[in-house]
């Protein structure tokens, strides 16, 4: 009894469940062994609550494949879930996902069933793939079990909604989450549905509502203790206030967030945490601290854009790999058919061996057909793999490596190379002015601007956002200085129409040579980008090398 009024509290109230757990745990020894592993069940998620999730996920797999019970198995199962997903092992994520939906229709169980639509709905949503977690929400909502309510499911078909870009603060879908997951006592659903609200209001451009429902929400936030709430929480009343001009306040919204961050954590909110202090900083005057964050702000910006990569890059790993699996079972049973069929056929006249003998062409013809697809479609997803989906040039992760392999060449032979970094100024402006599908035109027709004026012996890799890498193999400093600026006069003269008004984008261009900085890549990228951001001071527009930089230097 004890155990189900402590696992009805984990969302409820987290304090009274600690304690309530606490309590089950001095009475542990008159438990019976399921009782013992239920109490195992709910010690898991809270590991996983304080973000313990190594021990989480010892116990939960002892759950699953050790307990015997079904329904508790299944529970754990969606727990994991939501336990790698959370560590960012996205392949083993969604290849668990993928197992769980196969086996949906076998679990029995109301309430397993109810917790693994909403759990798959979660990863779903996590993928990207918008509209089968908002399919398993519905199908979670439709079929509520006895001791569950709807504030579950229609807080995940929320947060698919906000993924998506399907919502506003008027919605009446976050409306009904946020007045259900109230009236059925849980704060902690609450608290993500209406930080939701929150980001809305700060992207509607309503600060004084953001700011008046966070002052509403601190009390529930500072009581359930949850971590990503309250970081939530400080990065956006940073926004807010940033938005009503408050900068000071701002900033030491901002600096509270920052301090609040784990070591080494790569999070969105982070990345906006700093961009405040950037921007606050940048109009307070201060410019070396704005440069200072903005350096952060790209390193989080980019780690995050790389963790929605790897989520993708995880779920169609994972869906191939099932493909493949399915192939090899239908092989396998085709291959049973065979010789069955075989045996069958020996005892036969020669008419008989003659349809055999089609029988078996059309499977082998068969086999081969789906296996030829497999590979073909294996060799897609590995060159998609390496290129970046919007521009068709090499992604960051497959730039550096091939950079990295060309500079230990050329060191080996005494050849130098030139390590391009260009940024296009304002690029932020023709998104928010002309709108996303306008700016991938922008990039599109950059990238073709810079590849007319490269060889095919360069290397050309997008690095993220509106940030582009080139290594110029066997180049000289003066001649990556002549190409950098035609690279940049050749996207200067590439304007884009767009309702009959043309618009004409800017490049600034950091260079580094390693006659100069020498073969190691980091070096390389520290010099060039440290090049950049002297071209963008110097008013953008312009190419600035890594002798400018160290001249400046040496000048200061």
């Amino acid at each position: 009894m004890f155990l189900e009024q402590a696992e009805a509290l984990r969302t409820r109230d987290h304090p009274r469940f600690v304690v309530m757990l606490d309590r089950i745990h001095r009475e542990a020894p008159n438990l019976t062994p399921a009782q013992q592993w239920h109490l195992r069940y709910l010690d898991a998620w809270e590991a996983m609550f304080e973000g313990d999730y190594t021990a989480s996920e010892t116990q939960l797999r002892e759950i699953i494949d050790r307990s015997g019970n079904d329904v508790l198995a299944a529970k754990a199962s969606g727990l994991l879930l939501n336990n790698l997903a959370l560590n960012r092992r996205y392949e083993d994520a969604f290849t668990l996902a993928n197992r769980l939906a196969a086996g949906l229709d076998q679990v029995k169980d109301p309430q397993a069933r109810f917790l693994l639509q909403s759990d798959l709905s979660q990863m779903l949503s996590l993928a990207g793939q918008i509209d089968l977690a908002i399919q398993y929400a519905h199908m979670a909502e439709q079929a509520v079990p006895p001791g569950e309510n709807l504030c579950r499911p229609l807080s995940r078909e929320v947060a698919a909604l906000y993924n998506g870009k399907r919502l506003t603060s008027t919605s009446q879908e976050l409306q009904r989450a946020i007045e259900k997951c109230d009236a059925t006592d849980q704060p902690a659903f609450s608290n993500s549905m209406q930080l939701v609200l929150v980001n809305l209001y700060i992207e509607e451009g309503k600060p004084s509502m953001a700011l008046a429902l966070l002052d509403r929400l601190s009390a529930s936030i500072r009581t359930s203790a949850y971590y990503p709430h309250i970081l939530s929480a400080k990065v956006q009343r940073a926004q807010a206030l940033a938005a009503l001009g408050r900068d000071k306040d701002a900033r030491a919204a901002a600096l509270v967030a920052v301090a609040m961050a784990k070591p080494g954590s790569i999070d969105q909110a982070l990345a906006e945490a700093y961009k405040v202090l950037y921007r606050t900083e940048k109009r307070l005057g201060n410019a070396a601290a704005a440069l200072s964050f903005y350096e952060h702000y790209v390193v989080q910006d980019r780690g995050y854009l790389d963790d929605i990569s790897a989520r993708t890059l995880a779920y169609e790993v994972a869906r191939q790999h099932m493909l493949a699996q399915k192939l090899e079972t239908e092989r396998l049973s085709k291959q049973n058919k065979i010789l069955r069929l075989q045996q069958a056929l020996d005892t036969k006249a020669v008419e008989t061996s003659r349809l055999y003998n089609v029988l078996l062409l059309l499977v082998l013809a068969s086999i081969v057909f789906w296996l030829f697809r497999l590979k073909r479609s294996q060799l897609r997803f590995m060159r998609l793999s390496r290129l970046d989906g919007l521009t068709g040039i090499l992604n960051h992760q497959h730039f550096i490596c091939r950079t990295e392999r060309a500079l230990q060449l050329l060191n080996k032979k005494v050849g130098h190379a030139c390590l391009i970094v260009l940024d296009l100024d304002h690029f932020k402006l023709v998104n928010d002015t002309h709108g996303h599908a306008t700016g991938d035109t922008v990039l599109k027709r950059a990238v073709a601007a810079c590849q007319q004026q490269l060889r095919p012996v360069d290397l050309f890799g997008r690095l993220g956002g509106e940030e582009f890498g080139i290594l110029l193999y066997e180049c000289s400093r003066e001649q990556g200085m002549d190409i950098a600026n035609r690279i940049r006069a050749a996207i200067l003269e590439s304007p884009v129409s767009k309702d009959g008004f043309e618009i004409t984008i800017s490049a600034s261009v950091g260079l580094a040579s390693t006659a100069t900085s020498g073969y190691g890549v980091q070096r390389l990228c520290r010099e060039a980008d440290a090049a950049l951001y002297r071209a963008k001071r110097a008013g953008r527009n312009c190419v600035m090398g890594d002798l400018e930089v160290a001249n400046a230097l040496v000048q200061a």
